[in-house]
């Protein structure tokens, strides 16, 4: 008896471990990681290229590119992509010099939910989102443009006082996220994800643990959140969960 107690006290660990290795690295759901970009590669650039013509993405700008898509969630929401294949916040290219600054480009596409809404929306009510490597469920990287929760809102105006241009560590929703104020020249002068790396000083390595999210503060700051996945924890790095797809926040509806 007082081997096999001792043979379970070796093996539950190291099964607690496997398991908690699984959780963290398995893909969010079993459906096709590539459709996505399978979505941008094989129909909206090449119907852009030989029809002038998008569909099923509302745009595709490869001037500056990007893309724009109508998401299947949600009656207002939107995703800004790369035309270029880029996996996620992992990828390198979104540190290369010439990276298109793309949360910069997807806050300036916020207008597409007022205009599919039929009327103006505070830029209050509005946030941009993107998961880590561990926290998605598509291998085509793609910021989600949607409603802020009202509970989200309302604690964001509550530590609004104490957000300054320094990183804080800051609980929201349950999650330890790291969150500093923003000015919109700031948003455009810098991609957000170079500024992540530079400032909270990690490597490239390590990028793909984040998630980051944007949105504003009651003074019209913005609030750049930038959310590290956890080694044997429940953190997958989502900060789309922020979000409310379903845009109560605009209640009640015209």
């Amino acid at each position: 008896m007082k081997q096999i107690t001792k043979q379970l006290l070796v093996v539950v660990p190291i099964l607690t471990v496997a398991a908690a290795l699984w959780w963290y690295f398995a893909p969010a759901n079993p459906h096709n990681p590539d459709a996505l970009w399978q979505l941008i590669s094989q129909r909206c650039v090449v119907g852009m290229e030989q029809q002038s013509n998008p569909a099923p993405c509302t745009k595709v700008d490869e001037a500056q590119g990007y893309v724009t898509l109508k998401d299947r969630n949600g009656p207002l929401q939107y995703l800004v992509m790369p035309v270029a294949k880029i996996t996620g916040t992992e990828s390198p290219a979104l540190l290369a010099a010439n990276a298109p600054k793309f949360f910069a480009l997807a806050w300036d596409e916020r207008h597409l939910l007022a205009e599919k809404y039929g009327q103006p929306i505070a830029d209050s009510a509005l946030s941009l989102a993107i998961n880590s490597e561990y926290g998605r469920t598509q291998n085509q990287m793609h910021i989600h443009i949607s409603c802020l929760r009202t509970d989200i809102r309302s604690a964001l105006n509550t530590l609004a006082p104490q957000l300054t241009d320094q990183w804080q560590n800051v609980e929201l929703d349950g999650s330890d996220y790291q969150i500093r104020s923003l000015s919109e020249s700031e948003l455009h002068a810098e991609s957000s994800f170079k500024r992540i790396a530079r400032e909270l000083g990690v490597e490239q390595d390590d990028m793909g643990k984040y998630g980051v999210a944007l949105t504003t503060l009651p003074d019209n700051r913005l609030a750049l959140l930038a959310l590290r996945a956890s080694w044997f924890g429940l953190e997958k790095a989502s900060p789309e969960l922020l979000q409310d797809h379903s845009c109560s926040i605009l209640t009640p509806a015209p």
